[in-house]
């Protein structure tokens, strides 16, 4: 590719991603620590930062709640915005962690993404949070 050559499309920044649409529902066992929830985006989009062009992976969540889970179809809405958003692997993992921790104040949460071959090369990129400052692989 050209480096001088511009590309003719638009990649939105990772700052266009709105937040508000994520929604937190009371979790009603809060008190249970042993529950830890699975939630899979097998059809997740973005782009490349630097080409533009398209990757196609699979976002996973699993956490263990406090207090608050997530509200599925708000989701969805949040994942579906990083369509067009120029943004590498191990950053994307990192965003979408931070901002379901601000959304849910969880236990633990582990963000994993698996993208599919690139010339050859797949890709997996794994975040995690802990409540309290562990930053093992696995929950509680």
């Amino acid at each position: 590719m050209n480096p001088q050559k511009e590309i003719p499309y638009s990649i939105a920044s990772p700052e266009t991603v709105r937040l508000d649409v994520l929604d937190a529902i009371p979790y009603a066992y809060s008190g249970r620590r042993s529950i830890e929830i699975t939630i899979e985006q097998p059809e997740f989009t973005s782009v490349c930062p630097m080409t533009g062009l398209p990757d196609f992976g699979v976002i996973a969540i699993r956490y263990k709640p406090k207090d608050m889970i997530i509200e599925l179809k708000s989701l969805k809405y949040y994942l579906l915005q990083y369509r067009n958003v120029g943004i590498f692997y191990e950053h994307l993992v990192n965003r979408i962690l931070e901002d379901l921790v601000a959304a849910l104040s969880p236990r633990w949460m582990a963000v994993e993404s698996r993208f599919t071959a690139r010339g050859g090369i797949t890709s997996r990129a794994v975040a995690v949070y802990s409540e309290d400052g562990q930053q093992e692989t696995g929950g509680d």
